[in-house]
């Protein structure tokens, strides 16, 4: 193995080859040797990182010759502070965040009263983590972050309603204790049925199976904790924080405790004058006063609703599984022909390695030649900690800090990629760029396993697959799961010669196995050496090239000592035959796989596989062995006879569609659990259908988002959907619950809808608001971009359609009653 390092003390590097030592073919070039250490399950690895740091250092001069150089080459432990030093500071800004939004809307001293419910709560929450046996990692943290967008909209709610009754006309008659009491008891209800609204539209994806759930889980099992313990701050620190903190500042003549000075005025609950409220007046008045205007209103929301959604089926808003992520290295994998040389496969990568020296992002690469490199995140997904043989390398890039580079990693391996393939084109080999993470773990983006009656007939089938793959326009790293076939040399005795000269089998076989692989004779034991050494009887590798040349070798009978040495020549004769390529099986079936990854032009498997499916669909299976015409192509199951030539892609695409298929059953777990919420609590199977006609709309807002920023629509951006869903209900359920209210207190039907609107409007704005300050912080970050784009678009959009859609509806369907 060689390393390079630009301009800083040579980095040691890898395993050691089997072969011996390569010399620095470069100047910059050195033999190296690495060590990997890898941290105990439960482990923290910023302390092991350390301490192995400084044991390093503790042997230098001592165990390590001061001529030794010692580099690090990679540091996760580095890797994994930055991350959670980062989402700290994040966490930190999310909360500062939403303090002053507080501050803005209602003042200093409720902002206060809001902000202790969040380190409450997120203390509450890290204990459940921590019981159940989750580590402080990315997911966890981001769960967090996630969860401060909701977690302090039920203190939100009773402040802001707690404050708007300190606020109304005769509040100053009544003791602040009785007016905390009834501002609690208007929105405790309709808070309570919310914030369950919002677990149940959040909790089903802890259910989720496949490879995604595991990965995913933190995040619904910490916002549901987190929402539960901010339900029970919300009805007792906050109300017991805001009598303390309002009542110095409150007017003259009301009290924390005590009797009114005069009875208590009627009930004067109505929207302020304020500029908002005349303004939704001038646009809901109409609304409701004209038929024409309701439907013209709900047709323009429909059919911005459509727009939305045709971003995703026009091509404009892309879907894919996860995005990808800006990490400080990745690797080239390089496959050479069978039967090439070692020393040529070193030649090939340190080729390809130089092309990649002067790129001023590239840090600098170490190149594992014979061997994989050390185990990673690549090598657990895709196997390659198993790449033995004199025609396999690797070559690990490492990147400069993402501070110092304004490129994404995998804009720079996109950069590069054409580069080493023009390399591995001239000289027959394969090769692929990978990135750390490559994605979900399988192993390749684009996996065809392809079936067949018969190993002629899968070869066959697998090279028309591939002609297809390869010529579809963004695909890269083509490969496939077959070796070429190698010549097979078999020594066959003549066994009559053999036995004329009395000699048996097993002396010739013993003579080419001391002559080829070695022979251990003995042990020696020196005194220096911890360990034996093995004295092996081999010829020099000069010698044992060809087959031919091991049958110049002499052997004599056993049984007579003086009989003339007879050469294996006259007793062998040399066989050649293809020899047999490795056997793939799946479940026990038989299968041939065809791997691709997509970059540039396309860079979603579901795209490129649409365009190979029509050209595949064109396919005679009766070309392959099959007894009918038509190729099968399956998705999420296997061939039920794998004997008839089929196909089925696996890779990206299977998890993908796994994923959102448990993703979309949860979603429709959530609308029932939403749905039966509702009817116990309205008692009417109209008004619930009414308050969850407000969550496609937060599409509006998400999709155009998505396109406008570049996004992927990914597994995170519908998880952001999904927990959107249940805060869009939360504040629909809130709206609704105030109109019935006021409604009971014997306002008109077209009344309630209209002072509803306006007085919920501040909440609702507040709580949607704290959703996209908490989710804000996320926004640049590649894996859940796409979670906050959801939650933060998604919100809005809400906010500024179901404000007037909501009411329009209720009164839609109740003005008749």
């Amino acid at each position: 193995m060689c390393c390079m390092d630009r301009g800083r003390s040579p980095p040691t590097a890898a395993v050691p080859n089997r072969a011996a030592p390569l010399q620095p073919v470069h100047p910059v070039l050195q033999a190296a040797v690495t060590l990997s250490v890898a941290k105990r399950p439960g482990a923290n690895a910023i302390d092991v990182v350390n301490e192995v740091l400084a044991k390093v250092d503790s042997l230098k001069g001592r165990l390590l010759p001061t001529d030794v150089q010692v580099a690090v080459t990679r540091d996760y432990g580095h890797t994994a502070a930055e991350k959670s030093n980062e989402l700290l500071l994040h966490m930190g800004i999310a909360v500062f965040g939403v303090a002053l939004l507080i501050l803005f809307f209602l003042g200093w001293r409720e902002s206060l009263v809001v902000m202790l419910a969040i380190p409450s709560t997120l203390a509450l929450t890290l204990m459940v983590f921590y019981l159940y046996g989750y580590t402080l990692n990315r997911i966890t943290l981001f769960a967090l972050i996630f969860s401060i967008g909701i977690l302090v909209d039920d203190a939100i709610v009773v402040v802001e309603n707690i404050v708007r009754h300190v606020r109304l006309p005769g509040a100053e008659k009544k003791p602040l204790i009785q007016l905390a009491l009834e501002a609690v008891d208007e929105v405790g209800n309709p808070t309570m049925l919310a914030t369950w609204a919002v677990i149940a539209a959040i909790l089903p994806m802890a259910f989720v199976g496949g490879l995604m759930g595991p990965y995913m889980r933190p995040i619904p099992i910490g916002s549901t904790a987190a929402m539960l313990f901010s339900l029970a701050i919300a009805f007792t620190v906050t109300p017991w924080a805001a009598i303390r903190v309002l009542k110095r500042h409150l007017p003259k003549g009301n009290s924390a405790s005590g009797v009114p000075s005069a009875a208590v005025a009627e009930d004067h609950d109505h929207a302020p004058n304020d500029w908002s409220t005349r303004l939704y007046h001038r646009i809901m008045d109409p609304l409701l006063d004209h038929a024409s205007w309701r439907w013209a209103f709900l047709g323009g929301i429909v059919a911005l609703l459509l727009v939305a959604m045709g971003l995703v089926g026009f091509g404009a808003v892309k879907v894919k599984m996860l995005p990808f992520d800006n990490k400080s290295e990745f690797q080239v994998i390089l496959n050479t022909p069978e039967g090439t040389t070692l020393e040529r496969t070193t030649a090939i990568a340190q080729e390809m390695a130089a092309s990649l020296r002067d790129e001023p992002e590239v840090r600098d690469f170490q190149i594992y030649a014979g061997t994989s490199s050390p185990f990673n995140f690549n090598g657990l997904v895709r196997h390659y900690f198993m790449r033995r043989g004199p025609n396999v390398a690797d070559i690990q890039v490492n990147l400069v800090g993402k501070d110092e580079r304004s490129a994404q990693s995998h804009d720079i391996a996109k950069r590069l990629r054409p580069r080493v393939a023009a390399i591995a084109a001239k000289y027959g080999a394969a090769v692929a760029v990978a990135e750390v993470p490559p994605g979900p773990p399988v192993l390749q983006t684009l996996v065809a396993e392809i079936y067949g009656p018969t190993e002629e007939a899968r070869l066959a089938l697998a090279k028309r697959v591939r002609g297809i793959i390869e010529k579809s326009p963004g695909v890269v790293d083509l490969d496939w799961y077959i070796e070429a076939q190698q010549p097979k040399v078999r020594y066959v005795v003549d066994k009559e010669k053999a036995a004329l000269h009395g000699i048996t089998e097993g002396d010739i076989a013993q003579a080419l196995r001391i002559a080829a692989p070695g022979f251990a004779a003995d042990l020696l034991h020196l005194p220096n050496e911890r360990e034996d050494i093995s004295v092996v009887l081999e010829l020099p590798r000069s010698a044992k090239g060809r087959p031919e040349d091991l049958l110049s070798l002499r052997v004599r009978s056993d049984r007579d000592p003086s009989a003339a040495l007879i050469p294996l020549s006259e007793l062998i004769r040399l066989e050649r035959l293809p020899g047999e390529r490795s056997l793939y099986r799946k479940n026990l079936v038989p299968v041939t796989y065809v791997t691709a990854d997509v970059a540039g032009v396309v860079e979603s498997p579901a795209y490129a596989m649409a365009a190979m499916n029509r050209e595949l669909a064109k396919i005679d299976a009766r070309d392959f062995g099959g007894a009918d015409p038509e190729f099968k192509i399956y998705n999420l199951s296997m061939p039920f006879d794998g004997r008839a030539p089929a196909m089925k892609w696996d890779g990206e695409w299977h998890i993908t569609l796994e994923v959102f298929r448990d993703l979309g059953l949860a979603f429709a777990a959530v609308l029932v659990l939403i749905y039966m919420l509702m009817v116990g609590w309205f008692k009417s199977y109209v008004t619930p259908l009414v308050v969850m006609a407000a969550i496609p709309f937060s599409l509006i807002g998400i999709l155009p988002a998505h396109w406008g920023m570049g996004a992927f629509f990914t597994a995170t951006s519908m998880i952001g959907f999904m927990a959107g869903a249940g805060i869009v209900v939360r504040n629909s359920i809130i709206l609704v619950d105030f109109i019935e209210l006021r409604r009971s207190h014997g306002l008109s039907l077209r009344d309630a809808v209209v002072e509803a609107g306006a007085v919920r409007f501040r909440p609702m704005l507040l709580t949607a608001l704290a959703v996209v300050v908490g989710a804000s912080v996320i926004l640049a970050d590649p894996i859940f971009q796409g979670l906050a784009i959801s939650l933060m678009f998604g919100e809005i959009a809400s906010l500024l359609v179901s404000r007037m859609a909501v009411p329009v509806l209720y009164f839609m369907s109740n003005r008749k009653a």
